[in-house]
């Protein structure tokens, strides 16, 4: 749908973008242009930075006495232009998105209608909101996992391509929970109450210091004021996932492959909120596989399983908790394909069946009706109570331009 409606600079104005060295032999464009303040949005009635110029920093939902039409452009702000064919932002009739300017880069080209004008953080903004459409059916139980608000509704954490955070609490809705710098950590994982206070947390890895943080919840949907769970060296890890307590000891635990020999280790929680010292689980070959989650108990033995994705081979399989805190012999969940999903997401009882699922969102590599290329799509998968997954329920494919989901 996105492509549908989201025109191209190159149909819409036959446009050209110009730098600093395409406007040497243009004096007047070059000196039109340099008319704009930084900090504006400034257009021209006609091409080359020529005719009645618009200057704007803010949203404007016509575009008034100014006119329509439009031969050239350049965006000083720092955000994103959003600009469209019709008044009011409405996206179906044709929009399309302008970053900021990179070394006095500007477009000039044929005329085109321009009705209003907004500034947005991402560009998915441009035509609906920030974070994504979160549908889950209320469970029959609290799980105490995958639902930071209490309220037995599967729940997302959402990082945009701006750093921000949204929370979705299951009902198509969302809100903001981290205003930015979230781009800064290059693995987030969620599973379970690691603060000991009965609301479940963050974990966030900085990717610049390899410093492991714990984000408690507030179980309102939000986030606490940080505390060090690793003060250093977790930038060594490829893959960490957050289990819940499969170490048996009433506190949620904490795995990680380390990518110099494919171990796999466990940090047990603390009772004072913190990781114990790590245990040995799986002594290499867990650089093999390019994702991990921790779905809770999958199936039906009242222990925290692990799902990983098998680089090579695109399969999915399932490790179950033993009684002894450790893993079990693997099971196939999938048999294959899934090398054609962005990011799986361990999100608790989505379908409401008491029942541990999954979701997933599609890269590039998906297929749809015979043709690949189909990236932001959402699949869910209801669980089975017995380790097993049914059928991926394809469900929206708005999934496009996030940053992260967890």
């Amino acid at each position: 749908m996105r492509a549908a409606i989201r025109r191209s600079l190159a149909s819409l104005l036959g446009a050209v973008t110009l730098g600093a060295a395409g406007l040497a032999g243009a004096a007047p464009a070059q000196a039109a242009v340099t008319d704009c303040p930084s900090g504006y949005f400034c257009a021209w009635t006609k091409e080359n930075a020529q005719g009645t110029m618009l200057k704007t920093r803010t949203d404007m939902p016509t575009m008034g006495s100014y006119g329509t039409r439009y031969g050239s452009y350049i965006n000083r702000t720092s955000s994103i232009a959003c600009m469209y064919t019709s008044a009011d932002y409405y996206p179906w009739d044709g929009y399309w998105s302008e970053n900021p300017s990179v070394n006095g880069s500007w477009t000039s080209g044929s005329n085109t209608v321009m009705n209003s004008l907004k500034f947005v953080r991402t560009d998915r903004e441009c035509s609906r909101n920030a974070y994504p459409d979160w549908w889950s059916e209320t469970s029959p139980k609290a799980a105490g996992f995958g639902d930071l608000d209490g309220n037995r509704k599967a729940d997302l954490l959402v990082r945009d391509e701006a750093g921000r955070l949204w929370f979705t609490p299951g009902d198509s809705t969302g809100r903001l929970v981290g205003a930015g710098g979230w781009n800064g950590m290059n693995a987030l994982v969620r599973h379970g109450d690691f603060s000991r206070d009965g609301k479940e947390d963050v974990i966030a890895r900085e990717a610049s210091t390899g410093k492991l943080w714990l984000y408690p919840g507030t179980g309102t949907g939000g986030l606490g004021a940080r505390k060090l769970l690793g003060s250093g060296g977790w930038n060594g890890m490829s893959r960490i996932a957050a289990v819940g307590d499969l170490s048996r000891d009433g506190r949620a635990d904490l795995l990680a492959v380390e990518k110099s020999t494919g171990k796999l280790w466990l940090y047990p929680g603390t009772a004072s909120g913190g990781l114990g010292a790590r245990k040995l689980l799986g002594t290499g070959g867990w650089n093999g596989m390019n994702a991990l989650a921790g779905p809770g108990d999958m199936n039906g033995d009242g222990r925290v399983d692990l799902i990983a994705r098998e680089a090579s081979t695109g399969k999915l399989w399932l490790y179950p908790g033993t009684t002894t805190g450790t893993l079990g012999a693997r099971k196939l969940i999938g048999s294959g394909g899934w090398n054609a999903i962005e990011t799986i997401i361990a999100v608790g009882d989505r379908s409401g069946d008491g029942r541990a699922d999954l979701a997933a969102v599609t890269n590039e590599n998906y297929v749809i009706d015979g043709f690949r290329g189909n990236p932001g799509w959402l699949i869910t998968y209801n669980g089975l109570g017995t380790g097993g997954l049914g059928a991926g329920d394809r469900r929206d494919g708005e999934w496009w331009g996030l940053d992260g989901v967890f």
